[in-house]
C-alpha cells in the first residue's frame, strides 16, 4: 500500500486495543494476541480494511457520489473536520441528529431557517432590541453548530465513514436503513458485522485515526481528480462531435450569393449515349447447344 507502512501503523498506536474483559466475540479474527490484560490488533487486517476501503472509496466518487465523515467523539472532530475538508465532503464533528439521513426534508427547513437568520442579522436596515438579536443568534449558533458540515448536501452520500460506531450508533442504524455503505475504525469492543467495509484499529487516539483517515481522504482526492478527468475528457469529445456537425451542415448549406458566383455546369450525359449505333457494344448473346439423353 503506497504511502503507509506497518511501521507507522505501529508508532500511531493503531494496534492498542481495549481490555479483554470488554471485547466483542466477533473481532477475534481480527486480534493478534492478548497482551496485559488488553489485545492487540492484528495490523495485517487494518492493512487489508485500509485497501478495501480505499479501493471502494475511489470508485463511487469517481461514478460522482459524494461521502460523509461522521466523528462526535472529542478526539476525533478536529481530525475530521480537517481531513474531510481537505478532500471537499461532508461531515459531522457534534451531535447527530436523528434524521439527518432519514428525514432529510426536515434537515433542509432547518437549513432553510439558517439561511434566513444569517440574512435577518447581516441586514442592519432593520432596527432590533439586544434581545431579539440575541435570540436570533443563539438559534443560529445552535443549528450552524449541529448543521454546519452538512449544509451543502443535497443528495444522500455514496458512503459514510464512521470513527466509532459505538458513539455514533444513530448513523450508522440510519446508513443501514437506506442501504449506504459504511466504512468504519472498529476497535476490540464493536460490532464489526454492522459495517461493511471495517477497518480494524484504535479509534481513541488521535494519532491513530489521522493516519486511517488520511488515507481514506487521499483516496477521495485520486476519486475526484478521476472524475473530473474523465469530465473534461468528455466535454472535449462533445465539443469535437459539434464542430464536425457543424463544419458538416455548413458544407452542405450554400448560399445563393455562392451559388450565384459558381460557373454553370452543363449535366454530363450517362456512358454511351452520344455514341453511334456501331460503336455502342452490343450485349454478347451466348447460346448453348442442348444436350438430349439419348433413350
Amino acid at each position: 500500500m503506497s504511502g503507509l507502512q506497518i511501521k507507522e501503523l505501529i508508532e500511531a498506536g493503531v494496534h492498542f486495543g481495549h481490555r479483554s474483559s470488554r471485547w466483542h466475540p466477533a473481532m477475534a479474527p481480527y486480534i493478534h494476541q492478548k497482551h496485559n490484560k488488553n489485545h492487540v490488533i492484528d495490523l495485517r487486517q487494518t492493512v487489508r480494511g485500509i485497501v478495501r476501503a480505499k479501493h471502494f472509496l475511489e470508485h463511487i466518487v469517481e461514478a460522482g457520489h459524494d461521502v460523509v465523515f461522521v466523528g462526535t467523539k472529542s478526539q476525533a472532530r478536529e481530525v475530521v473536520r480537517e481531513q474531510s475538508g481537505r478532500c471537499g465532503m461532508h461531515f459531522c464533528v457534534h451531535r447527530w441528529l436523528g434524521g439527518t439521513l432519514t428525514n432529510y426534508q426536515t434537515i433542509r427547513s432547518r437549513l432553510r431557517r439558517l439561511e434566513e437568520l444569517e440574512k435577518d442579522l447581516a441586514d442592519e436596515s432593520v432596527v432590533r432590541t439586544k434581545k431579539e438579536i440575541s435570540k436570533m443568534e443563539r438559534e443560529r449558533r445552535k443549528i450552524f453548530r449541529n448543521l454546519e458540515g452538512v449544509r451543502n448536501m443535497n443528495r444522500l452520500p455514496g458512503a459514510l465513514i464512521a470513527v466509532d460506531i459505538r458513539r455514533d450508533e444513530i448513523a450508522v442504524r440510519e446508513a443501514r436503513g437506506l442501504n449506504i455503505p459504511i466504512i468504519s475504525i472498529v476497535d476490540t469492543d464493536c460490532d464489526p458485522n454492522l459495517v461493511d467495509l471495517p477497518i480494524p484499529g484504535n479509534d481513541d487516539a488521535y494519532r491513530s485515526i489521522e493516519v486511517i483517515l488520511s488515507q481514506l481522504a487521499d483516496s477521495i482526492i485520486a476519486g475526484k481528480d478521476k472524475l473530473q478527468a474523465r469530465q473534461q475528457e468528455e466535454a472535449a469529445k462533445k465539443a469535437s462531435d459539434e464542430e464536425s456537425a457543424r463544419k458538416k451542415e455548413t458544407e452542405r448549406t450554400v448560399s445563393p450569393e455562392e451559388a450565384r458566383s459558381k460557373p454553370y455546369t452543363p449535366p454530363q450525359p450517362a456512358p454511351g449515349v452520344d455514341q453511334s449505333e456501331e460503336v455502342k457494344s452490343k450485349p454478347k448473346i451466348v447460346v448453348t447447344p442442348d444436350k438430349k439423353k439419348e433413350s
